[in-house]
């Protein structure tokens, strides 16, 4: 029997994608942007400054998690890539997924207020264990199915578009609403700043655990019809420990995926740094109302559309591995600008101009990054059809697995350093912006700058090593459709 995928190669075109399975494969990624979005702007603030948990120990929290949670990845990569059901092997994950993700998620924001700091450090990391494993569930299997959907080397980068797009704008949807209405409609006598106020939290956990659930459940409909055209599971075999862990190491045992998956690591790592002190710059360092931070959050839906519709063009013009280097190399510069001329003193301290082109260079530069991310994962789905002419063997699973292990590092190790950071600078817990001191602030943006750009530049000599391009990948395709056929 052949499928959909095998008619493309043997005919050396790729079947167009529909809007409808776009718009379904993307919306799916609202779930893990809230999430995401939550984790790297929200967790560190709330139970460090509203809750009081020492930075440190949320910092260690969220690693240990992260390492804890390490092993599931490719446990459910690998079990995706060979699970034989009626429904496929990846939709029984994405179903399967859907309650446990958003009630945990629900959970972490109405942690017991009265408890004390060992026991909120237990209920944060348990909560944080569960929570990524369950995510994984769902992450892994469903953005597996990009390489399924289309092997085409461009329609990959528009398919993932949409897959970035939703997953930004989704997070940031939810960032807006706690910056204009919930932390506004939580400000009391009491709590002058709803930013402080535990029960914007509260509430903001209910309506992302909802958001959650109806993202999960509404990409697994959308994408059900495809399951008979997507690749089948392997014939059932036995398979002892030794003979998995072999296929894990010759599927990924790949140059150029050593180059991406380390390469995306940094870039994650640099992200999620950016990402926990982003509010903490804002906040402190800018001196930005909780308006002005709203309108910041609300630049990334413009920031979004650079993306979904500069990958695809920059991906037919001049190539991935290429792209992403000149692309990341521009947003890598740009990023931190801004703080720079300001600690020269070149950039006035306040004022509306400051603002508007904190606004301008921070939308042109996140556009620029999230085009930069979608195009280091279309080259990871290229190297899925590599795979499969090495080893014989489709393994989106245990690719995207390290793509999803990747994203995960973003809270993990970026928040240690972040929490560090801010240890080393003297900041104390639960702080008013009148309480911190000017020294403070430009002593947390002095040390952040350094280390970004550093990390970003190893990640672009890393990345360089990528040796795949769309010569070789449309060669890998038609020496995969003469093998089938003659098979």
């Amino acid at each position: 029997m052949t499928n959909s995928n095998d008619t493309e190669r043997s005919t050396g075109h790729a079947a167009p994608i529909s809007l409808g399975t776009k718009l379904a494969y993307g919306f799916g990624s609202v779930a893990y942007g809230v999430k995401d979005n939550g984790f790297s702007y929200f967790l560190l603030l709330f139970y460090n400054q509203v809750l009081g948990l020492d930075a440190r120990l949320v910092g260690l929290a969220i690693t240990t998690a992260l390492i804890i949670d390490a092993i599931s990845d490719p446990i459910v990569g690998y079990w995706s890539d060979n699970l034989r059901s009626r429904l496929g092997r990846r939709h029984p994950f994405m179903y399967a997924s859907a309650i446990p993700v958003s009630l945990s998620y629900y959970l972490l924001w109405s942690p017991p207020l009265e408890w004390s700091q060992t026991s909120l450090f237990w209920y944060l990391l348990l909560l944080t264990v569960f929570i990524r494993s369950c995510i994984t569930l769902y992450e892994t299997p469903s953005t597996a199915l990009a390489p399924e959907l289309s092997e085409d080397y461009v329609q990959r980068s528009s398919l993932l578009s949409f897959r970035f797009y939703f997953g930004w704008t989704g997070g940031v949807a939810m960032t807006v609403l706690m910056f204009f209405f919930l932390f506004p409609g939580y400000a009391t006598s009491a709590i002058s700043d709803g930013r402080f106020n535990p029960d914007s939290y509260a509430l903001y956990g209910i309506i992302a655990s909802v958001l959650l659930f109806v993202s999960i459940m509404v990409s697994s409909l959308g994408t059900h019809s495809h399951i008979s055209k997507l690749k089948p599971a392997p014939p059932k075999r036995k398979l002892p420990l030794r003979v998995i862990l072999k296929e894990v190491v010759e599927t990924l045992s790949d140059r150029s995926f050593f180059a991406l998956f380390f390469a995306s690591l940094l870039g994650a790592v640099a992200t999620g740094l950016s990402a926990a002190l982003l509010f903490y710059f804002y906040t402190y360092f800018w001196g930005f109302s909780s308006t002005e931070t709203g309108l910041m959050t609300m630049g990334v839906f413009l920031s979004a559309f650079i993306g979904l519709f500069l990958a695809p063009v920059v991906t037919s013009r001049i190539g991935k591995k290429r792209g992403a280097m000149i692309v990341g190399l521009v947003a890598f510069i740009g990023y931190p600008l801004p703080m720079t001329l300001r600690l020269l003193g070149i950039l006035p301290e306040s004022g509306e101009l400051v603002f508007w082109f904190v606004f301008t260079t921070s939308v042109i530069d996140t556009g620029l990054i999230i085009c930069f991310q979608i195009l280091t994962v279309s080259m990871l789905s290229d190297l899925v059809d590599q795979s499969e002419l090495k080893t014989g063997r489709r393994s989106e699973g245990l690719f995207f697995a390290a793509y999803t292990f990747i994203r995960k590092s973003t809270q993990g190790i970026g928040l240690m350093a972040a929490s560090m950071m801010l240890y080393l600078a003297d900041f104390p817990e639960a702080a008013e912006t009148s309480q911190l001191t000017k020294e403070s602030a430009n002593t947390l943006v002095t040390m952040f700058i350094p280390s970004i750009v550093l990390v970003w530049t190893a990640m672009l000599v890393v990345i360089s090593f990528y040796r795949l391009d769309r010569e070789q990948h449309e060669e890998n395709l038609r020496l995969l459709a003469a093998r089938n056929s003659t098979g």
